[in-house]
């Protein structure tokens, strides 16, 4: 009987990692998605830097590559979100 009890525990401690995880993912995507909107409307002239990881530095990047970058970024996501 307890280790009935006990497996029970695990499942629903797992069940609520699995909706975290689908949570912080769904907001990445949402987060993702408006950069990707808000690149699609920068007007040509506009410049655009790109942070690098862990760091507070950013880098003058090209606007197209940036663009494609993210939606790669999205895509990928979607398809880990998909699989949960």
């Amino acid at each position: 009987m307890k280790m009935s009890s006990i497996n029970c525990k695990r499942e629903e401690v797992d069940a609520q990692e699995e909706l975290t995880i689908k949570e912080e993912l769904n907001n990445k995507i949402k987060e993702q998605k408006i950069v990707i909107d808000e690149l699609s409307n920068l007007k040509k002239n506009r410049i655009v830097y790109t942070q690098q990881p862990n760091s507070n530095i950013f880098f003058l990047a090209d606007k197209g590559e940036t663009l494609s970058s993210c939606k790669k970024e999205l895509d990928t996501m979607t398809k880990e979100y998909q699989d949960l």
